[in-house]
């Protein structure tokens, strides 16, 4: 995925989050594997899912794109799970006021919207215009994925992206129902 620096508070509302964060309560270990099994599925559909990569070979991939450039250059994002939640590995006090998500897509789904962006920040800018305060918040915004070369989606899958991009409920458009489950098999518009 490729990202550009702005902020997020640690006030940002959890209201909207999907998956509250772990509590020690009893879990079944089965749903670990059913939940990161289905986000896998979801990952090799996207066409941006890159498997297994070193930090150096993520780093060279993205060197070249102006978009994930910070004064650092390219910066890796980890993305915790427990317990059916996924939500970013941050040190910060912000940790938690950070959403967490049923799987990674719906997390990064989220974080690729503009309603992140600071009100007084053109959303085409790439750096912050103001330092972030490492205490209150995690520099982030994701762009676009970055597919890879030899895993272009198919034309399928970007009239199933575009379809969802537009509605909320494709189960109620006029479709053949095997239309309906292929557009249900991925119902994110990334």
């Amino acid at each position: 995925m490729v990202a550009r620096a702005v902020t997020i508070s640690q006030h940002e509302e959890r209201e909207a989050s999907c998956c509250p964060r772990p509590s020690p309560l009893c879990w079944d270990p089965a749903e670990d594997l059913r939940c990161i099994a289905t986000t896998f599925q979801y990952l090799q559909t996207s066409g941006w899912y890159w498997g297994s990569l070193s930090a150096s070979d993520a780093r060279e991939a993205l060197l070249t794109k102006s978009e994930v450039k910070t004064r650092c250059g390219p910066t890796s994002v980890r993305i915790e799970y427990s317990r059916g939640c996924f939500w970013l590995d941050s040190i910060s006090p912000a940790l938690p006021h950070l959403q967490s998500f049923p799987n990674v897509l719906t997390l990064i789904q989220h974080y690729k919207s503009s309603g992140h962006a600071p009100q007084d920040q053109a959303s085409n800018d790439f750096t912050p215009k103001a330092k972030p305060d490492p205490a209150s918040g995690v520099p982030l915004n994701l762009m676009q994925p970055l597919h890879k070369p030899e895993a272009f989606p198919s034309l399928q899958h970007l009239a199933r992206l575009t379809i969802n991009r537009h509605t909320n409920c494709p189960e109620h458009l006029p479709l053949p129902t095997p239309l309906l489950r292929y557009l249900q098999d991925y119902p994110f518009h990334i």
